[in-house]
């Protein structure tokens, strides 16, 4: 299992926005019945001239076929994330190269004066290793821990009957207005219904140079898709943008990574008629899975009834871990994390 961000796209992505960013490949070439391993490692900056290493669902072990499918025995540790693994008979393989991983993250993360280094591991098969290797279990992460996926193989009628019944009707609500979506190369558009949104819902947004390179990474597959609502007879002007999204594609999944809206006519219902419309799309081009990219009911409540009301499959990520380097500094930075 591989995430988008793990691609060279997007470390390519990391680089064009400031941050150092390295990409670890071992060994080069793989070797027959040996794990294959890759990381992509993105220097994040903290205040006082200090930063973290953080390597965002990785490292990615490409597993040999020895591995890919243990007997049932004692011994093993199951994962929705990755191969089924024997920790006894993890030797040659994984073992190896998770050890010069380690030793890499650890001499990459002393030259660069890192205070520590997090991992968000998608692959659960990992983790046992990480923890021996000193990595703790952190109390933060930067993704998100939990997510919804949306089956796409399913029918249009199937994936409405698994909806909450006021996502159906909020729909119904959209088509009746006449909402209709449609890809736009827009970031301004964009970009005034983000700061529209984040200050209505008092949350930060990157800065637009963000956004705008993310769309025009090569091969990184972001597009904007808007809701359209014509509103002449209010006030003369014809298809005002009242909702949007930024997806990418990767693989077989289609991912929601930032939306917005304009909250003057949350009665037309528009985020329904967008991610419905997004859905449909979606199918027609052969997609499986619809990533809506994060909930946390502490954190944000609002859209995370709005995205469980979708229905589909709720996911768990493993737990993100870190491994101090200047331990003093990890110390202060996990106190005035409490405080601030």
């Amino acid at each position: 299992m591989k995430s988008f961000l793990q691609t060279e796209e997007w470390l390519e992505f990391q680089k064009s926005v400031g941050r150092k960013a390295w990409r670890f490949v071992y060994p080069e070439q793989g070797r027959g019945d040996d794990a294959h391993i890759t990381a992509n490692i993105i220097q994040h900056d903290l205040p006082f001239g200090m930063n973290y290493l953080y390597i965002p669902h990785g490292p990615v072990v490409d597993f040999p076929d020895a591995l890919r499918a243990m007997p049932e025995a004692t011994g093993k540790f199951t994962t929705g994330h990755g191969p089924e693994v024997h920790l006894e008979q993890i030797t040659g393989g994984i073992k190896n190269e998770l050890t010069q991983f380690i030793s890499y993250i650890k001499n990459l993360a002393r030259e660069q004066k890192s205070i520590f280094v997090k991992i968000e591991p998608l692959q659960d098969s990992v983790i046992e290793l990480l923890y021996r290797a000193g990595f703790k279990k952190s109390s933060k992460e930067v993704q998100p821990h939990r997510s919804v996926i949306i089956d796409l193989e399913k029918s249009e009628n199937e994936l409405l009957a698994e909806m909450h019944h006021k996502t159906r009707y909020n729909i119904r609500v959209g088509e009746k207005r006449g909402l209709q979506s449609r890809e736009k190369n827009d970031l301004e558009s964009f970009w005034k219904l983000l700061k529209h949104t984040a200050k209505n819902d008092n949350f930060s947004t990157h800065e637009k140079s963000y956004y705008e390179k993310l769309l025009n990474t090569p091969n990184l597959h972001a597009r904007i898709v808007f809701v359209e609502h014509d509103v002449r007879p209010l006030d003369n002007i014809k298809d005002r943008l009242i909702a949007g999204a930024i997806l990418l594609t990767y693989g077989d999944t289609l991912y929601y990574l930032h939306g917005a809206m304009d909250r003057n006519y949350k009665s037309m219902m528009a985020p329904y008629i967008l991610h419905w419309q997004i859905i449909k799309w979606a199918k027609e081009q052969g997609l499986k899975h619809y990533d809506l990219w994060g909930i946390d009911s502490q954190k944000w409540p609002g859209v995370t009834r709005f995205k469980l009301g979708w229905g589909g499959r709720q996911i768990e990520y493993p737990d993100a871990l870190d491994l101090p380097i200047r331990r003093f500094w990890f110390m202060m930075y996990k106190i005035l994390r409490r405080i601030f």
